[in-house]
């Protein structure tokens, strides 16, 4: 892969950091979603609902640290 490439063990250990990372970053999120009730000729009744997630922070943390494992055995791997 040259000097420089990574393997595929890295790169995902990198993906797996920043992906818990942000889970850390952002715990919660937010989603809407519009449904029509009910439609009558041009006339639309409809409501939006707003569900909330939870990234636990065990996640996070295992993503985390699956990624630095596989980040250094990429390395360790390369010698």
């Amino acid at each position: 892969m040259g000097r420089f490439g990574m393997s595929g063990g890295t790169m995902v250990g990198t993906v797996l950091v920043l992906l818990g990372l942000f889970g850390f970053a952002v715990p919660v999120f937010t989603t809407h979603e519009t449904k029509d009730l009910a439609k009558i000729g041009d006339l639309k009744i409809q409501t939006t609902e707003d569900r909330s997630y939870a990234i636990p922070q065990l996640l996070s943390g295992g993503a985390v640290i699956v990624g630095v494992v596989l980040i250094g055995a990429g390395f360790f791997q390369r010698r």
